[in-house]
């Protein structure tokens, strides 16, 4: 294993120190917690919105937070859940009165401790909601979608989610949002290559020098099938068809793209795929009103990538468009 890290035991602890230390006038630890990291000043009388979730994902979760998008995230360790606890004290320092939504992926663990969480905020008399991305479209067939990990697509949620929150929503309208964005939200990734997590050195899973996972999940998952690596112009067709096939959307619609990388793609080679995609939907007259290409969401230094499409209409796609600045995410005003 070659990795640039002190030992596998402070990994985490590590990133994090690096990260308050290059990003601390936007984000902080919540008190001596380097696990609980939130906004470096909260914005008051606003909806808080905490995610939370493992690390070996950046920018996903953690990555944010800040204005227009999240007020806090729990850290795990790699591929874990953050505790209860932390989330707890992390959603105290995050209410500033108007209640807290609970945005973040399917993953059990997670689950279980955010509902910890807010158990434990009722008893504190601070309101919280819960909204689960899960866009997987592989993970589970529709009839069985409450069973979908979330992966890459969640970043349209917390975008939409948190540009009603920065715009005075109440805690209602910002779990409408959230929950709307969520539904018309789908995504297909494949990994080329397993990721190798540093507390075991090994690479997660198998695959041949010439084979690829359809399907694969963020955590090396089993995927729908493994073969030979096919083209961009045939991955990007079986994800477009895998995606509209779940959820369609009728010539003349609006849709936003993220092509994302899973760490190890080359952005060579992520905008190849973009392409294919692009063209894919144009074959279908559907517009594509916004694209966003690059790492998203990775898993460690897997390589691979996913696409994930959300149908837009004239609410979503304009808080997808308003303004947010995180330490890894900036979109200027339109």
């Amino acid at each position: 294993m070659k990795k640039v890290i002190n030992s596998p035991e402070t990994y985490t602890d590590d990133m994090l120190r690096g990260i308050y230390a290059v990003h601390g006038d936007q984000v902080q630890p919540v008190g001596d917690d380097l696990r609980c990291y939130a906004r470096a000043t909260m914005v008051p009388d606003k909806v808080g919105i905490i995610t939370g979730g493992g690390t070996g994902h950046l920018p996903l979760f953690l990555g944010y937070v800040g204005d227009g998008m999240l007020d806090g995230c729990g850290v795990g360790d790699v591929f874990q859940s953050p505790s209860s606890a932390q989330l707890f004290e992390l959603s105290k320092a995050c209410n500033t009165g108007k209640g807290l939504l609970y945005l973040y992926g399917n993953y059990t663990g997670d689950v279980m401790n955010f509902d910890m969480a807010g158990e434990m905020c009722e008893m504190e008399g601070i309101e919280t909601r819960t909204v689960l991305g899960n866009d997987d479209v592989n993970s589970a067939p529709p009839e069985e979608k409450d069973r979908r990990r979330g992966v890459a697509g969640i970043f349209f949620v917390y975008k939409c989610a948190g540009a009603t929150a920065a715009r005075g929503g109440g805690l209602d309208e910002v779990t409408a949002v959230a929950e709307k964005a969520n539904d018309r939200t789908r995504t297909v990734g494949f990994a080329m290559s397993p990721c190798v997590i540093p507390g075991t050195g090994k690479p997660n899973f198998e695959l041949g020098e010439n084979e690829m996972g359809m399907g694969v999940g963020i955590h090396g998952e089993p995927g729908v099938w493994t073969g030979e690596v096919k083209p961009a112009r045939d991955l990007a067709k079986e994800s477009v068809e895998t995606i509209l096939n779940d959820r369609p959307v009728a010539a003349g619609g609006r849709v936003a793209v993220l092509v994302n990388g899973l760490g190890s793609t080359p952005l060579d080679e992520l905008y190849i795929l973009a392409g294919e995609v692009l063209a894919e939907l144009g074959e279908r007259d559907i517009t594509v009103a916004k694209s966003y290409v690059g790492e998203y969401v990775t898993s460690m230094d897997m390589a691979g990538a996913s696409i994930s499409l959300i149908e837009l209409d004239d609410e979503l796609e304009d808080l997808l468009l308003a303004p947010a600045a995180t330490p890894f995410f900036v979109q200027e005003a339109k």
